[in-house]
Parts: structure tokens; C-alpha cells; sequence
């Protein structure tokens, strides 16, 4: 992996990481149409590691709250109804769906499901049922509403996402407002809720690429270009759910999941 390949991935995993748009399959289409190797499920998850760095940062302070009062409820049962403390219990539960799954299915995500077929098929599939969703979710529920049923949909729906062009935060809001949760509330739990997974998965992938060739020069360098777009795009994001809605979203993930059906069958692309 080149330098420029480097840092346009970065860029790419920054700016989709956290929009309903998937960024594994961004990563993989562009490297694609650029002509460049597909970066893999390893270099993914490891950039990944960058943007949720990124959310650590931008949720510092309700991070913080979340871990200083689960720990203490552990010992003190009066700080277990807090909703900090319940907070930190739903993270946990909704972060057991994609381990286990993620684990089952480790060689399928790192091979199969990368498929450019599959990855335009979920991106059209997915974006209508997004649209659905939007459309007649109540919008009436906040985080205080979360329940260890609701943590647990959400976990499912999150671990969806090992299949690239799904999205993580696509699936996680999808379900969000299924349930009936406000555009922002949806978003908020879906970026706590990639935190363990996320950073465990880009870990794991670390360490299981020690002496494996991984080029870690680019690779560190689209993890820090990663963080700091991220970290602008979550800012705009939470600030474009009080009003926007998820249509210019969906449109744009049937577009691109069309476009990428076409150029295969065209053979302008290789699956």
C-alpha cells in the first residue's frame, strides 16, 4: 500500500465511518475503481480503531459518566438504577451480537462478504429499509427509554454490518427508529454501542497482523487521518439529525449500489 492510497482510505474511512453509508464498502469500492488491491478486512478494521478514537474524544465527559458509575454500581446497588449505570449494562449486552457472530463468521467476513455483488445488493437492500424506518418510526424515544430487549435488537442489527454495504451506524439507527427512538437518540447509542466492538475488532486484527507483512507505515497514517475527519463528521452529524432526515442517505446508497451492480456487469469492475 502506497503512501496517496494511505491517506485517500483515511479520508474515505473518515468521512463514512459514522453516516449510514458503510464505510467498509466505501473502502473496498474505491480501492477498486482506484485500480489498488482490496485493503482488506484487517486494514478496515484497523482504521477503524482511529474514528471510534474519535468518539472516545468527542463523548469524553458521558464516557466517563458511563464507566465511573457502572464500575461503582458493582459494589453499590443504590447507583443501579442510575442511568449511567443501566447505560453502561446496554453497551455491554448489545456488544455480545457481533462478537459472537463476528467470531463465527470471521473467514466469511474477510473473504465472501466482500464481494462487490454482495456489498451493492446490501447497500440498495439496506437503504430501503432505512427509508422505511424513518418514515414511520414515532421519533418519541430517547436513551433514557432503553431496555436490555432494545439493547439487545440493537446489538443484532449492529452485528449486521460484518456483511460490507450494510453500515454499522446504518443498521444501529435503522433499528433506532424502528423501535421508535428520535433520529439523534439513535445515533448517540449507535456510536457508544461500536465503541467495544469496534476497538476489540481493530485490536484483535492488530495483533493477528504482527509479522504478517501489514505495511503499518500507511496503515497508522489513514488511522490518524481517519480520527481527526471523523471527529468533524460526528459534530455535523448529530447537529443534521435535530432537523435532516435519512432520505439524502438513501439515495445515495441506491445510486451507488446500482452503479456498482452496473460496472460489474459491465466488467469494468472485478466482484
Amino acid at each position: 500500500m502506497g503512501w496517496v492510497e494511505a491517506v485517500v482510505l483515511g479520508l474515505v474511512q473518515g468521512l463514512t465511518e459514522f453516516l449510514p453509508i458503510s464505510s467498509s464498502a466505501h473502502l473496498r469500492v474505491v480501492g477498486s475503481v482506484f485500480g489498488w488491491d482490496d485493503p482488506g478486512a484487517a486494514f478496515t478494521a484497523i482504521t477503524q480503531i482511529g474514528t471510534e478514537l474519535a468518539v472516545l474524544l468527542y463523548f469524553r465527559h458521558d464516557i466517563w459518566s458511563i464507566i465511573r458509575t457502572w464500575v461503582l454500581s458493582l459494589r453499590d446497588k443504590e447507583l443501579r438504577s442510575e442511568p449511567d449505570a443501566r447505560m453502561g449494562w446496554l453497551i455491554i449486552i448489545g456488544s455480545v451480537p457481533i462478537v459472537v457472530l463476528g467470531l463465527l463468521f470471521q473467514d466469511a467476513i474477510e473473504t465472501t462478504f466482500r464481494d462487490l455483488r454482495i456489498i451493492a445488493i446490501a447497500l440498495v437492500v439496506f437503504s430501503l429499509v432505512l427509508y422505511f424506518a424513518d418514515r414511520i418510526g414515532s421519533k418519541q424515544r430517547q436513551l433514557t427509554d432503553l431496555t436490555v430487549k432494545h439493547g439487545i435488537l440493537y446489538g443484532l442489527a449492529q452485528a449486521a454490518a460484518l456483511v460490507p454495504g450494510v453500515s454499522r451506524s446504518g443498521g444501529t439507527i435503522t433499528m433506532g427508529l424502528f423501535l421508535g427512538y428520535s433520529r439523534a437518540a439513535a445515533a448517540r447509542y449507535s456510536f457508544l454501542l461500536a465503541i467495544p466492538a469496534v476497538l476489540g475488532s481493530g485490536f484483535f486484527q492488530a495483533y493477528e497482523s504482527l509479522g504478517s507483512g501489514i505495511e503499518w507505515g500507511p496503515t497508522i497514517v489513514a488511522t490518524v487521518i481517519a480520527f481527526g475527519v471523523g471527529l468533524a463528521v460526528i459534530a455535523w452529524l448529530l447537529r443534521y439529525l435535530e432537523r435532516g432526515t435519512f432520505t439524502p442517505f438513501v439515495v445515495y446508497r441506491v445510486v451507488l449500489g446500482l452503479a456498482l451492480l452496473a460496472a460489474v456487469g459491465a466488467g469494468l469492475l472485478t466482484p
